[in-house]
């Protein structure tokens, strides 16, 4: 029962991952998906390894979607 819980989450967190809610914008995004990975983990639906791998993938998404954003180019 807690494997399907924890792939209906994980399903969750990468479509909001590859398809942000309309109108969301990136930090918005990075914000919703860091709760989402706290929560899993709160939950114990993911390890502590887990939730670093899935802040990383957030903090990269972030950053590519902010690349540019205020720097001048």
């Amino acid at each position: 029962m807690n494997d399907d819980r924890k792939n209906e989450a994980l399903a969750a967190w990468r479509k909001l991952l590859n398809e942000p809610e309309i109108r969301m914008d990136a930090e918005e995004q990075y914000d919703e998906l860091l709760k989402a990975a706290d929560e899993m983990e709160r939950f114990g639906l993911i390890s502590g390894v887990e939730w670093r791998k899935l802040v990383q993938e957030a903090n990269t998404a972030f950053a590519k979607a902010t690349e540019g954003v205020g720097g001048g180019t």
